[in-house]
Parts: C-alpha cells; structure tokens; sequence
C-alpha cells in the first residue's frame, strides 16, 4: 500500500470533514439524489466518452494508485546492469543468456535478448523506444479517463445546484422551504468540486508519476544494454548511467516546474 497515498487521501478527507463539523453542517452534506446526479452523470459520460477496452481498465488504475507495484530502484537497476556489463566483459555478450532467466524485468529481458540475437544498436534502440512510445500511450488512456472525470464532475454538480434553484423557485411562497432546498442545490456543486479535486485529478497524477519512474528505469535500461554492447568497461557503465539518470531527473523537475 502506498503510504503517501494513503495519509494523502486520510488528511484531505479529515480535514474536510473537520471543516463541515465546525460549520455544523457534516449531516446536510450527505445527500443520496445530489450523489446519484454527480457521480452517476461523470459515470455516463465517461462512459460515452471512451470505450470499454479503455474504461475497464479504471479499477485496475485505481489499485496500481492505492498498492503501486514494487520495482527496482534507480540506483539497484543501475547495480544490476553494472553487474551484466561485467560478466559479458569477461566471459562476452553471449554468457548473459545464462542470466536471462533470473532477471524478472521483461523489457531488459528483451533488450538483453537482441543483443544475443546480434541486432546493431539502432535497432536495438529503435524497438525498446517503440515499447516505451506504446506504454505512455496505453498509460495516457487512463490518466485521461481520469481527468476526463475531473472536467464532468463540476459540471454536474453546477447542473444539480440548477435544478435546485429551480426547486426554490417553483416554492417562493413557502419561506420556510426554501433554505433547505437552496442548501440541498449547493450540495452537489460540493461533491463535484470535492470528488475532482479530491480523486480524479490526484488519481491522474499519480498515475502519471508511477508513468514516469517507470519509463526511467526502460530509458536506464536502454543505456545500459547499448553499453553493454559496445564494450565499456564496469566503470564507464556506472557513471555513464549514473550521469544520465541525474539528467534525466533534472529534466523531469525542470518539466513539473514550467507547468
């Protein structure tokens, strides 16, 4: 279970309800009509929105955000690769096939197999960046649905304050009904703001971050199979790699920064 995650969502939730205690309103914000309008409206239109292929897959998306799968450090996967580029020094390329079987990563597998099958650089390289050009695109079908969730969410809670007003409107001449209703309209704006800002925009995001720790290691991957295949020694492999994941991190916050 991811533990940022997890007290994210706990002081969020927390912090909110502590606010709605104080006001005195927590029991007027659970509202069963207001809730079916918002969360059963972004439900539809999502669903005409992307295809159930894409659509199927927000369960499992929520539980890769809540129990993110364990992975290699940076640090180990540059360990490991090091440890490669030794043995193939020593004993050559070929001996790494007695080490395929134990590594449990698929695309270093891959990489490492087109080594052994005797494919030059560019093509090496041109297909593990294909494979990772397919994952930001598969990921980014998420995120979307997401954030596409995000955008409909406020929308049906400004649609269900509407529809109140309406209420009220059509009850002028009974005064005594008409703070209850209006506060019964302002609770839907509520849930859209809350469930957007809340869970679909968090979820993106982290979706997106998982997105990109994941396609460091390929891209560390990459680097490390083309050394590898070239020839350079241990050392040259380690701080080659080194070097590049320092880059790379710098280029990703200097990304977060400008948007």
């Amino acid at each position: 279970m991811d533990f940022m995650t997890i007290t994210g969502l706990l002081v969020g939730g927390l912090a909110v309800y502590y606010a709605l205690a104080v006001g005195g309103i927590g029991d007027l914000i659970f509202n069963l009509p207001a809730a079916v309008l918002v969360f059963g409206g972004t439900l539809g239109a999502t669903m005409v929105t992307y295809p159930w292929s894409i659509f199927s897959r927000v369960p499992k998306a929520v539980g890769l955000m809540l129990f993110p799968p364990k992975r290699l450090s940076p640090e180990h996967y540059i360990t490991l690769l090091v440890q490669l580029s030794e043995r193939a020094k020593k004993s050559g390329i070929d001996s790494l096939q007695d080490d395929i079987p134990k590594i449990q990563d698929p695309f270093l597998v891959d990489g490492l197999q087109m080594l052994l099958d005797g494919l030059d650089a560019n093509m090496v390289r041109e297909n593990l960046d294909k494979e990772i050009v397919f994952l930001r695109r598969r990921h980014s079908q998420l995120t979307s649905v997401f954030r596409s969730m995000g955008t409909y969410a406020p929308i049906f809670g400004l649609l269900g304050t509407l529809i109140g007003v309406v209420q009220v409107l059509q009850n002028l001449t009974d005064p005594t009904s008409i703070g209850a209703a209006m506060a019964v309209a302002v609770v839907t704006t509520f849930y859209g703001i809350f469930s957007t800002n809340f869970f679909y925009l968090p979820t993106a995001g982290k979706l997106d971050s998982l997105t990109e720790q994941e396609v460091l290691l390929k891209e560390v991957a990459i680097e490390g199979i083309l050394s590898i295949q070239k020839g350079d020694i241990p050392m040259i492999v380690s701080r080659k790699l080194h070097a590049y994941l320092a880059y790379k991190i710098r280029q990703f916050h200097r990304k977060k920064g400008t948007k």
